[in-house]
């Protein structure tokens, strides 16, 4: 049953688009903020976002696009934003219209380097959000395979039950399953620290480590999530359920995982600049390392985490992957 809150989504790379996509299976219309008036223009003409997810094709008629963010958020109930963590700031900053009553979800996947803070802590501080009125969308769910229209899974996080659930119906879908959860903070973090994780899987694979040592990799990182998370909001949580350990282990092992093909990269010996001039897509988790790095940094007590550290250490202090990877294997149990 189709939502009665007018939906939109604020991005337009693929995770963007998938969420659009699912969106148009329950929903008359959705509003789509996009930054490039080319990638409007295109979609216009082909049906089809020019750059990612290319075979998705919309139906013009249930898309309200525009290139103005404020036209968009003015127009929604439901604002998502899927801006990458790194740009998202310099967007907010082009918001002139109250968006005090509406409630936000984010897509994001990292924290804001402006203000260090989690896309819905930023929400709720800088823009007097409630709590009550900020969502989080989890996997495990590859843009790539909502594309194809292939069986995913969809976490919301939101304090208020009743919101989390209208959002969740409103993404429920034949190839589509969703949960509710009201570990808003939590999920939050999980979202950004995988991406991390899945760096350095893509390492260890560009280095030539085996399936073995990936499988205790993911077994430590699971761990050392378990204890950032614990150490930035503790309260009850299973850190095996789907949003936390699943949507690690499809960001850690499938080939369609961004971060993954960043790390492989940097494994095989690219240089950072090289590797991101080559991809064509953000890599979350480069940025997500320094913000996990610095707030581990930052407490007083501060948590173990020799994966985080460690893919730090190669990506913000320019040590040898090689060396830095033998090192970790003699922490990791």
């Amino acid at each position: 049953m189709a939502s009665k809150l007018k939906y939109a989504v604020f991005g337009s790379g693929s995770w963007a688009t998938a969420i659009v996509k699912m969106l148009c299976e329950n929903l008359e219309e959705v509003g789509w903020y996009m930054r490039s008036s080319q990638t409007k223009a295109h979609l216009l003409k082909e049906q089809h976002n020019p750059s990612y997810l290319s075979s998705v094709e919309f139906r013009l008629e249930q898309l309200k696009l525009s290139n103005d963010i404020n036209e968009t958020a003015a127009y929604a109930d439901v604002l998502i934003f899927v801006i990458p963590s790194a740009f998202i700031h310099a967007e907010l900053q082009k918001l002139s219209v109250d968006i005090t009553n509406k409630t936000v979800v984010s897509a994001v996947k990292g924290i804001i380097p402006e203000s260090g803070l989690l896309v819905g802590e930023h929400f709720q501080n800088k823009y007097n959000i409630s709590f009550q009125n900020i969502g989080i969308i989890a996997g495990p769910c590859h843009a790539e395979e909502v594309a194809l229209e292939r069986l995913s899974y969809l976490t919301i996080s939101c304090a208020d039950a009743l919101k989390a659930q209208d959002i969740a119906n409103t993404f429920s879908s034949n190839y589509i399953k969703t949960k509710i959860s009201d570990d808003i903070i939590g999920t939050e973090y999980a979202v950004m620290l995988k991406n991390i994780y899945a760096i350095a899987a893509g390492i260890a694979h560009g280095l030539g480590y085996g399936d073995n040592f990936q499988s205790v990799l993911m077994s430590n990182a699971i761990r050392e999530m378990k204890r950032f998370i614990k150490k930035m909001h503790k309260m009850k949580r299973n850190i095996n359920n789907s949003a936390y350990l699943g949507d690690l282990l499809v960001t850690g092992y499938s080939v369609f995982s961004r971060n993954r093909m960043f790390g492989n990269m940097i494994g095989k010996g690219y240089t950072v600049k090289s590797a991101m001039l080559e991809m064509n897509m953000v890599a979350e988790g480069y940025y997500a390392t320094n913000s996990a790095f610095l707030l581990n940094k930052q407490n007083a007590k501060k948590t173990r985490l020799p994966i985080i550290n460690t893919v730090y250490d190669i990506l913000y202090q320019g040590k040898d992957a090689k060396k830095a990877f033998k090192k970790l294997t003699d922490k990791l149990d």
